[in-house]
C-alpha cells in the first residue's frame, strides 16, 4: 500500500527505532572496540542474518529528502530504496569473516551514543579481554581484618610467629596501612635486632610489638639515639631493658622530650638525680604519660589531703604510682584511712601502699576487726595492726595471724554486709 507524505516521516521515524534497538542487539556479537559509535570508526561484526545488515542499513541512512514535503512519495520511496540496495551486503559478502561498517554521521552518533544503554557489570567478559584488565590494588576497607592478609603477606606471617597479636593492631586505622607497605628483610629485621641488642627477650617480642607497632616508622638512628641519651644520664643497660618492655612508648619520644620530662620530677618534687632515676625506673609511664595527672595529684596531697612536701616525697618514693592514680580514689581512701578508722598523717606516711590497695578490701578488713574487737592501729598500745599487715597480705594470714580467726568465719562476716 503507497504512503502519503504525511506518514513517510512517521514511518520512517518508527523504521529508525527499530534499527537502532536491532543494531544495538547486534553489536553483542562484535569485538569491543566496535561498540564505540564515534565516527570514523569501523568494527568487524560476525553475520549472523540478513536483517541484521538490513537494519543497520536503515540506521546509517540519513536523507533530507524525506523530510522535504516538496518531493513527491514515489521520489522518496526511489530514494529508499535506493539506498537499501547501496547498502544490502550480497551473499559472497556475507560468507567473509571480516567486512568494514559503514561510517555513522558525527551528529547521528553522537546522539545514539547518548541514548545507548550502559554496559551491564554482569555482562561476560572474554578471557583476551581479561588478561588486559590491570586493576589497581585494593586498599583495606573500613571494617576488615589483618587475618584476611596473612595469606598474602610474608611480613604478617612473620609477625604472628614472633607472637604479635593482630586482633589487637587492627583496631587503630593507621595499623593496616603501615604493615602492608613493609618489607620484612628490609625494614622490620634490623629493628628486631635492634631491640634483641636492648635485652628484648624473644618471648617478650611479641607482646611489645602489639603494644607499639609504629616502632617499624622510626628511623633506626633516632632509636640509637635515644638509648645513647638514657646511658649517658648513668641508665644501665639492664633498666632501659626494663624501661622499655614497662613503657612500649618510652623509644618513640624524643631526647627533647625525655630530658624534659626528667628535669621536671627532678625539679617539681626535689628529688635528688639517683631518686630521680630510681622513680622513672619503677614508673617509665612517667617519662611517656600526661603531666595534667601527676600536677593535680600533687596538689591533691598537698591542698585537700593536708601532707607536707617532705611527706609527699617519701611516699611517692615508696610508691610511685601515687603521682598517677586516680584523684577520686585517693581522696575516698583517705577519708576512709583518716576519719573512720582515725589513722593520723604520720602512719599513713610510713605505710603509702594504702593508696595502692582497693577501698572495699580495707573496708572489709577493718569491719571484721571491728566485730572482733581487734581493731587497734595505734603502735603505743598493745595488739597494734600496722596498715602494711592489714592491706598486704592474703586472706588466709590475714585471719590467722591478725583476726585471729578462720577464713570461714571471715567469708561469714562477708555476707552480712
Amino acid at each position: 500500500m503507497a504512503l502519503s507524505a504525511q506518514q513517510i516521516p512517521r514511518w520512517f521515524n518508527s523504521v529508525k527505532l527499530s534499527s537502532f534497538i536491532t543494531a544495538t542487539q547486534c553489536g553483542k556479537h562484535f569485538q569491543r572496540p566496535g561498540r564505540t559509535l564515534l565516527h570514523g570508526f569501523s568494527a568487524q561484526p560476525q553475520m549472523s542474518s540478513d536483517n541484521c545488515f538490513l537494519q543497520w542499513g536503515f540506521k546509517t541512512y540519513r536523507t533530507s529528502s524525506l523530510w522535504n514535503s516538496s518531493q513527491s512519495t514515489n521520489s522518496s520511496r526511489q530514494e529508499i530504496g535506493s539506498a537499501q540496495s547501496t547498502l544490502l551486503p550480497s551473499m559472497n559478502e556475507q560468507t567473509q569473516k571480516t567486512q568494514k561498517i559503514p561510517n555513522f554521521d558525527s551528529e547521528l552518533s553522537l546522539e545514539a551514543l547518548d541514548d545507548l544503554p550502559p554496559v551491564s557489570p554482569l555482562q561476560p567478559v572474554s578471557e583476551e579481554e581479561a588478561v588486559q584488565i590491570i586493576a589497581d590494588p585494593p586498599l583495606p576497607p573500613d571494617t576488615f581484618t589483618l587475618r584476611d592478609y596473612v595469606d598474602h603477606s610474608e611480613t604478617l606471617q612473620k609477625l604472628v610467629l614472633l607472637g604479635v597479636d593482630l586482633s589487637k593492631i587492627e583496631k587503630h586505622p593507621d595499623a593496616a596501612n603501615l604493615l602492608l607497605r613493609l618489607d620484612f628483610e628490609k625494614d622490620i629485621k634490623q629493628i628486631l635486632m635492634f631491640l634483641k641488642d636492648l635485652g628484648i627477650e624473644d618471648n617478650q617480642l611479641g607482646t611489645y610489638l602489639t603494644k607499639n607497632y609504629a616502632i617499624f616508622s622510626e628511623d633506626l638512628e633516632n632509636l640509637k639515639t635515644r638509648v645513647a641519651y638514657l646511658q649517658s644520664k648513668n641508665f644501665s643497660k639492664a633498666h632501659i631493658a626494663q624501661m622499655v618492655r614497662n613503657a612500649p612508648f618510652l623509644l618513640s619520644f624524643s631526647v627533647e622530650r625525655l630530658d624534659n620530662r626528667l628535669g621536671f620530677f627532678q625539679k617539681e618534687l626535689e628529688l635528688s638525680v639517683k631518686k630521680t632515676r630510681d622513680l622513672v625506673v619503677r614508673l617509665p609511664r612517667l617519662l611517656t604519660g600526661s603531666l595534667e595527672p601527676v600536677k593535680e595529684n600533687m596538689k591533691v596531697y598537698h591542698l585537700e589531703l593536708g601532707f607536707k612536701h617532705n611527706e609527699i616525697q617519701h611516699m611517692i618514693t615508696k610508691v610511685p604510682k601515687m603521682l598517677t592514680a586516680n584523684k577520686r580514689k585517693l581522696t575516698e581512701t583517705f577519708d576512709y584511712v583518716h576519719n573512720v578508722m582515725s589513722i593520723p598523717h604520720h602512719l599513713i606516711v610510713r605505710f603509702p601502699q594504702v593508696f595502692n590497695t582497693r577501698l572495699f578490701k580495707v573496708k572489709e578488713r577493718h569491719l571484721f576487726l571491728t566485730y572482733l574487737g581487734r581493731a587497734q592501729y595505734d603502735p603505743t598500745k598493745p595488739n597494734y595492726i600496722s596498715l602494711d599487715k592489714l592491706v598486704s597480705v592474703p586472706d588466709e594470714i590475714f585471719c590467722e595471724e591478725i583476726a585471729k580467726a578462720s577464713v570461714q568465719d571471715f567469708e561469714k562476716f562477708l555476707k552480712t554486709l
